[in-house]
């Protein structure tokens, strides 16, 4: 049974679930796997490689006919008229990072296109609502990838900006399986957005290494970089991120070392493995189709049991 609120209205797809905009990993393989499952596949730009990245999505058409939606990470892709470039591709659904939404919120709104911003603080919130989103992805501190210097947890940010807007709210940042997003739920957001999840699965086309990491995993293998300075990322701990943790602040960029040697040659020391926390909690390597189908039937039966016993 499909799940039908704000978000799926919005993305046009069977469950609120979508796939997070992971650089160079977020392309056609594994974007359409989660459409093809009833989640919102996600084209990455972080990458800066437009040319490959149009060429991704004439694959995401050939590969399935639902809906996918695009990233834009703002600070990433400046000065190459990304918001142009993203609505000659005729996506209707697009999420933007890394930056203030003001400078294309409008533009990709009068093309047609929804447009969710994400939020690391409530502040950032409000700024992005006085430009004009569509909706938020509110993304906890426990969540992999490139953070805010001070992060907070999901459990403390999503209801604190939920109680402030009123907004469709995607919640990211620990998020696994239906346990996850029924507590999500509980606290104001109507979709889940899922990275390390989707990072680990079959058609993610990361080299196994990184997904054995992952499974392998405690919560407590995740380092935290860059406090002070910016931008912050969560990382797996390796040899190389463990003696990176204790710097303080560094240049992120100078150190994050030869990304495709690890994404695809599984050298787990050539650059820093992005994951979140919730790393702890995955224990097996599944496909899109089923992260998504027993997300769903288990978001389902704990609504179903708290019900029960609570009701």
């Amino acid at each position: 049974m499909a799940i039908n609120n704000r978000v799926t209205k919005l993305m046009g797809t069977k469950y609120p679930i979508m796939q997070a905009p992971m650089g160079w990993i977020a392309r056609a393989q594994l974007a359409s796997a989660v459409s093809n499952a009833g989640g919102l596949g996600v084209i990455e730009t972080s990458s800066g490689e437009l040319d490959n990245i149009k060429a991704e999505v004439l694959k995401m058409r050939e590969l399935t006919d639902k809906p996918f939606g695009m990233n834009v990470a703002l600070s990433y892709v400046r000065g190459s008229n990304i918001v142009d470039f993203v609505i000659e591709q005729g996506i209707k659904f697009v999420t933007t990072s890394s930056g203030s939404p003001s400078v294309c919120t409008k533009d990709f709104q009068a093309a047609g296109i929804t447009v969710f911003h994400v939020v690391p603080t409530l502040e950032m919130a409000i700024k992005a609502l006085d430009a004009g989103v569509d909706g938020l992805i509110v993304e906890g501190g426990e969540g992999g990838g490139f953070k805010n210097p001070s992060p907070v947890s999901t459990m403390v940010l999503l209801p604190l900006i939920r109680s402030q807007c009123d907004v469709p709210i995607i919640a990211a940042g620990g998020i696994s399986d239906g346990v996850s997003m029924t507590a999500a739920f509980a606290m104001g957001a109507e979709g889940v957005q899922m990275g390390t999840r989707m990072l680990s699965c079959v058609e993610s086309p990361v080299h196994d290494n990184w997904k054995q990491a992952i499974i392998s995993s405690k919560e407590t293998d995740t380092v935290f970089l860059n406090q002070q300075g910016r931008p912050a990322l969560r990382a797996l701990r390796t040899k190389r991120t463990a003696e990176l943790e204790p710097l303080g602040k560094i240049n992120i960029m100078e150190h994050m070392g030869n990304l495709q040697a690890l994404y695809f040659g599984g050298d787990m020391e050539a650059a820093i493995p992005l994951s979140g926390q919730v790393a702890g909690r995955i224990d097996d390597i599944l496909s899109a189709k089923q992260v998504i189908d027993q997300t769903v039937s288990g978001f389902k039966s704990t609504v179903a049991k708290l019900a029960e016993q609570y009701g």
